[in-house]
């Protein structure tokens, strides 16, 4: 004999059976979240691991260099600008522009400085293109690349500021001025403590103010690829020696470079995953020399025309650059 259920007793069984489908539909997305973020922290863990003391060590050095050097660095700078002719001076200009630890912000109101006193725009030119792609700090972030690829930059960026300085030259044959520095007033000096010490740990944490954040959200975007991103796709879009993956990476640098301290963790993985090391080399390049903030200052002292020169300019050397270190390596 059939027992029959009541409607409300249907009706009870029904709810009871949509809640439980509910619970447990929520229990097994929770399992998943719970799965992801344990995976997430274990990749993030690892790189951390592998690069956090290469991080502190640059702050560490380059708030150094900031505090007790920085001064010397500057006023050699305007002396090899004032009395060194000929590309011996742009050498010297794109090697103290990459021993600068300045920002942007704080290179262009120093180069302002040096146009007043005769030094001229192809020295500049040298100087802030060098000091934009590379500083102390950035080398020994670099270093977590390896000695290859740290080697790289070094030379990619010392090389680019004497081209940059050499078309600058050519450039202002006819009298022409490259640069307009009207827009930016004298350079706020911020380590001005009396105390040495005091004056180099608060620069030490405006450091990590300036830096900590885009380090860690380059930990974590750099799991994310680990994680997410097939181990074979970075080596098929930028490995090997072809041109593509070159231009793919220069093109790839433009909007994703904030931070250099936060790309370092992305190319680690990158590379590991099969970058080639021109493609590294063009990312290296571009990034920097268009992240948005530099842009920004560079658009008011170079004007529509001379930036558009810019541009033009990092993005071909970086390509160029890009398929001779394939080559080379």
């Amino acid at each position: 004999m059939v027992r029959k259920l009541l409607p409300s007793q249907s009706l009870v069984d029904e709810n009871t059976f949509l809640v439980y489908g509910i619970k447990h539909h929520n229990m097994k997305v929770f399992d998943i979240l719970r799965r992801e973020a344990i995976y997430l922290w274990y990749y993030s863990d690892i790189q951390l691991r592998q690069i956090f003391w290469y991080w502190v060590l640059g702050i560490v050095l380059g708030s150094a260099i900031s505090v007790f050097a920085k001064k010397w660095i500057h006023r050699a700078a305007e002396i090899l600008g004032q009395k060194i002719p000929g590309i011996v001076a742009l050498v010297f200009a794109s090697a103290l522009g990459i021993a600068s630890p300045l920002c942007m912000y704080g290179t262009i109101p120093i180069c302002a400085a040096f146009s007043k006193k005769g030094v001229k725009d192809d020295f500049l030119a040298a100087f802030m293109m060098s000091s934009i792609l590379l500083n102390p700090q950035l080398i020994v972030y670099s270093a977590a690349l390896g000695p290859k690829i740290l080697a790289v930059r070094i030379a990619s960026c010392f090389l680019c500021g004497i081209i940059a300085g050499l078309l600058v030259k050519m450039y202002c044959r006819k009298g022409k001025s490259y640069f307009d520095f009207s827009g930016f007033s004298n350079l706020r000096d911020n380590d001005t403590d009396k105390n040495l010490f005091l004056r180099y740990l608060k620069n030490v944490f405006r450091n990590i103010r300036a830096t900590g954040f885009w380090f860690l959200l380059g930990i974590f975007l750099s799991a994310v690829f680990q994680r997410y991103v097939p181990e074979d796709l970075m080596g098929r879009i930028f490995g090997g020696s072809n041109a593509w993956g070159v231009l793919m990476a220069a093109t790839v640098g433009v909007p994703l470079y904030v931070c250099g301290g936060g790309t370092i963790p992305l190319l680690l993985d990158w590379l590991a995953n099969g970058m080639s090391a021109g493609s590294a080399a063009a990312f290296m390049i571009t990034g920097p020399a268009t992240k948005i903030t530099n842009l920004g200052a560079l658009k008011i002292a170079l004007g529509v025309k001379n930036f558009a020169l810019y541009v033009l300019f990092v993005m071909a050397f970086s390509f160029a650059t890009g398929i001779l270190v394939n080559v080379i390596l």
